[in-house]
């Protein structure tokens, strides 16, 4: 029996002037395709970056739609393509560069493969609670699994911010891609978000309103309304980007 998704997104400029963020989806032969980027580099170069990304990764996914992780990959190395390009044809652009997140979803044969590249997350839940997220690819991180910082406060941390992998750096860092397929469940669920989303709600919050929450786009504002709080509580006055998509899966429709 296919997998029935309940899909909600949310993007917006917060603070800055210019919303670098990206996010796109696509079906194809009842595999669907979500991807997110956070771009960097300038005054517009990020957010060109970002939707170069994202475009590249959809046009390539609608032209040969398959379900592997060589398929996913090959998706993220079209961007990878496009990005440079877009650094030749637009040379005040040379520093841009983009953190891309991406997931497939097999509907008809019940599985995810997924792929990422600096600190735009994907988080995977299970019965409620998150079962896998993806490894920040941060200094910040680096810290974290040397042992000379807390994961607990990594949103804190000052080097948080300084990627060292990215689509458009420098390095060629390949992206992460799952290996095999994970099985999909009655009541799994993803939340693929940029860091101006995840850094304003904790993991607990994410498990706390998925919980009390019956559909996807009931969730997702849930957790942009503790974000807000949480912005206020703090008195930031610098609010990144922040875009997020929250798929839940069921084996019915939402609302039978």
């Amino acid at each position: 029996m296919p997998m029935h998704l309940d899909t909600a997104q949310i993007t917006a400029i917060g603070n800055r002037t210019t919303n670098e963020d990206a996010l796109a989806s696509a079906l194809q032969d009842d595999i669907v395709c979500f991807v997110m980027a956070d771009g960097t580099g300038g005054h517009v170069g990020g957010e060109l970056a970002a939707q170069l990304a994202t475009d590249a990764i959809i046009e390539k996914f609608l032209q040969e739609a398959s379900f592997s992780a060589r398929a996913l990959r090959s998706y993220l190395d079209w961007a990878t393509v496009k990005v440079a390009q877009g650094k030749q044809e637009h040379v005040n652009q040379r520093q841009m560069s983009t953190t891309i997140a991406a997931i497939l979803i097999d509907q008809s044969n019940r599985c995810a493969l997924w792929a990422h590249l600096g600190d735009t997350r994907i988080y995977q839940f299970r019965q409620g609670r998150i079962k896998t997220v993806s490894k920040d690819h941060s200094q910040a991180q680096m810290m974290v699994d040397a042992g000379f910082a807390d994961y607990a406060q990594i949103r804190r941390h000052p080097r948080r911010n300084v990627l060292f992998a990215a689509i458009g750096s420098e390095g060629g860092f390949a992206a992460e891609v799952t290996a095999e397929a994970m099985e999909l469940q009655q009541g799994d669920a993803f939340l693929l978000c940029t860091d101006g989303f995840w850094e304003w709600v904790y993991e607990h919050e994410m498990e706390y309103c998925l919980a009390a929450s019956k559909t996807s786009d009931e969730w997702l504002s849930k957790m942009n309304a503790i974000a807000e709080k949480n912005i206020n509580t703090s008195k930031a006055v610098n609010r990144d980007n922040f875009s997020a998509f929250a798929i839940c899966l069921h084996d019915n429709p939402v609302g039978k």
